[in-house]
């Protein structure tokens, strides 16, 4: 039988949490230590991982040299510094997107880890989702004709959502609905169609200048000139609504609230999909990647060039 890995998580909120219990599904893994600077946060898990070792320090769980990849999920403005101790350290890593709080910040990164020979990955779980794989092979296989445009349209009820009530998440520094969701999309596009180049971009902002955007807008252009078109808006009279549409000339094909896929022809007005292939797990992947087998991983220079669309969105 071979030896378990042992994974330690820096960074145990509600997408940390989400993580753990993905990793626990895979016999394969230990779960050798859990750090968060929230004592309350750790104390939730250690009646479930009694002999996970608990740190409100992330070096304390950097020299534990028996651990072999750490997920990394703070705040995007400590990605950096926090990352390139868990690269100096040795050990493999898989980051919370986006990748970092400035281009700078990410070429770095992606740099460190590239030249450290080490395994590393983006948490952008939507490579895995039979939806998005639906999507782009009918995009591929040309069903749909020729692209003419892309939309992505964002619309919240609130931000940040009930579920995301903390201290970073709505502020301008590195919070936003632009930062937390769009990466997302941004990956999923340059993954389908080829990467994005910004025309034109207006972000609207409330006056309090320590809070994240509240609208935005932005114009961009894919390979062959194809028009792309983004915008988000939060603090309306709805529920949460995502769409990501392709139109094209034998119909067009909207992916829905994550996982719902609708396409239209000149025959029909909307038609569910029926998505049959099971969902593809991150962790897998990775325990391929740490076996040496070819694996399905977001690299960090792919988490790179989605910051670089990120940042100009933003500084438009």
């Amino acid at each position: 039988m071979r030896e378990m890995i042992k994974v330690g998580l820096i960074g145990m909120g509600a997408v940390g949490e989400r993580i753990l219990r993905q990793f626990r599904q895979h016999e394969e893994f230990d779960i050798a230590a859990l750090c968060d600077r929230n004592a309350g946060r750790l104390d939730k898990f250690r009646a479930e991982l009694p002999d996970a070792a608990m740190h409100a320090n992330y070096l304390d769980l950097l020299q534990d040299e028996t651990i072999k990849l750490i997920y990394l999920g703070v705040p995007p403005k400590f990605h950096h510094s926090i990352a390139m101790d868990i690269i100096k350290s040795g050990k493999h890593l898989l980051c919370e997107k986006p990748l970092a709080n400035s281009i700078e910040e990410a070429k770095e990164m992606c740099e460190a880890a590239e030249n450290a020979g080490m395994i590393h990955a983006m948490n952008f779980p939507m490579a895995y989702s039979p939806a998005f794989k639906m999507f782009r092979n009918k995009i591929h296989n040309g069903e749909l004709g020729k692209i003419k445009k892309v939309e992505l349209h964002l619309q919240f009820k609130q931000w940040p959502r009930e579920w995301q009530q903390n201290d970073w998440i709505s502020n301008r520094e590195q919070g936003g609905f632009i930062r937390e969701v769009a990466p997302h999309f941004i990956h999923m596009i340059h993954d389908t169609f080829g990467e994005l180049d910004i025309v034109h971009s207006s972000v609207e902002y409330p006056e309090d200048e320590r809070l994240c955007e509240t609208s935005f807008s932005t114009l961009l252009t894919l390979p062959g000139g194809i028009p792309v078109l983004f915008s988000g808006i939060a603090g309306i009279g709805q529920q949460e609504h995502l769409s990501f549409k392709v139109f094209a000339d034998k119909g067009t094909l909207d992916m829905q609230n994550w996982s719902i896929l609708v396409q239209s022809t000149t025959e029909n007005s909307g038609e569910i999909i029926k998505l049959d292939e099971p969902e593809t797990s991150l962790p897998a992947e990775l325990l391929k990647a740490l076996r040496g087998d070819k694996a399905l991983l977001v690299s960090f220079k792919e988490g790179h060039q989605v910051q670089k669309v990120l940042e100009r969105i933003l500084l438009s």
